[in-house]
């Protein structure tokens, strides 16, 4: 797996050295490194924004279990959190850890129902042991895929595809699909997803002639659009001469205005995220929707929390492709605790392709 440049290091106040993990007290208590919010940004956030800290785990209380960590995710809505705003998830507080998905081997248990040696998935990230009520672990099956797949195309990111293109924005047999974001964790997915569901062209947007490359060669999207290569709203014009059906927006900004342009009357579009405008400090640029009005159009939200009754669905699904090498996913790896915030950044500048993920245990 790839090993990408540390941008933060060697300068990184969150590499001190000697920084070393998984050591013990004086006590021999263990320690455990975690990456805790110093302070709010504005704007585009920095590494000063991120403070690494070592703490001792303490004991689990009756029904917890101790999990060290093996792989964490970082994801976009993370940067919403950053803010003390409200929102449908609360502020990440300052001084503390801050959250998201993880994977990692049950170590200490005082649950009857999550036993030492279990492989679980939960939300205590961006640390290297997190302690944890065993409710809010969900024991994970390493036989049909690796742990870190389920940080990705068997987590909420593959969720979110296929709920997007099956509940929010239905594909339907002979749909045009238009996908924004479509190198990165849920469009590498959605846009494999959409074949499968019968489209019958698929679409997407990157930043950059290799990820375009990418798109067409191994995540099965029919045309390619480098949205840093000219009008966004003439290339899809030429992508899709006839306009699209269905839209799937992690971006917002630019990309929503041209989908909104190249949508046919009665088209479907699931609002994922917008990316473009997590760094802004003003608000948000307006669209045209007289556009979506006069081609009654339906433009829908969607937060994967509330389709998490379709994960057993989807898992059974998305693991047999994975199995048959029919669903191709890719990650872009950084390595160690301390690189967390390296990989956060980097991914909100697009530097990954497919799942951005941080290994905790090599």
């Amino acid at each position: 797996m790839p090993n990408p440049t540390n941008p933060l290091h060697p300068t990184n106040p969150l590499h001190p050295p000697h920084a070393t993990s998984r050591t013990h007290s004086g006590n021999g208590r263990t320690l455990s490194r975690e990456v805790l919010l110093a302070s709010r940004p504005v704007g585009e956030p920095a590494a000063e924004v991120f403070r690494l800290a070592r703490t001792e785990v303490p004991e689990p209380a009756a029904g917890q279990i101790v999990v060290r960590n093996t792989w964490m995710s970082v994801d976009p809505y993370m940067r919403g959190r950053m803010d003390d705003a409200p929102s449908y998830i609360p502020p990440f507080p300052l001084g503390a850890p801050l959250e998201g998905s993880a994977v990692g081997e049950v170590v200490v248990s005082r649950s009857e129902t999550v036993p030492v040696g279990a492989t679980v998935s939960h939300f205590l990230g961006w640390r290297e042991y997190a302690v944890l009520d065993a409710a809010a672990a969900t024991v994970i099956d390493t036989d049909i895929a690796p742990p870190q797949a389920y940080l990705g195309a068997l987590g909420t990111t593959g969720l979110t595809a296929f709920a997007a293109l099956t509940e929010v924005a239905p594909v339907r047999r002979g749909d045009v699909v238009f996908v924004s974001a479509a190198a990165g964790a849920v469009g590498s997915v959605a846009g494999q997803l959409a074949r499968k569901l019968g489209a019958s062209r698929v679409i997407g947007s990157a930043g950059g002639p290799e990820k375009a490359k990418k798109l067409v060669g191994d995540f099965g999207y029919d045309a390619a659009i480098d949205y840093r290569a000219g009008s966004l709203g003439e290339q899809l014009d030429r992508a899709a001469p006839e306009g699209i059906d269905v839209y799937l927006d992690s971006v917002g900004g630019d990309h929503l205005r041209a989908a909104i342009g190249a949508m046919k009357p009665g088209g479907h579009i699931a609002l994922v995220g917008a990316i473009s405008g997590y760094n802004s400090t003003g608000p948000a640029a307006g669209h045209d929707l007289f556009q979506a009005a006069a081609k009654e159009l339906t433009l829908r939200g969607m937060l994967v929390s509330s389709y998490f009754h379709l994960f057993p669905e989807w898992i059974g699904r998305a693991a047999g492709w994975l199995a048959d090498g029919t669903l191709h996913t890719e990650q872009t790896v950084f390595e160690g605790i301390e690189a967390a915030p390296a990989a956060f950044l980097g991914m909100m500048r697009g530097a990954n392709t497919g799942k951005m993920l941080v290994r905790l245990d090599g």
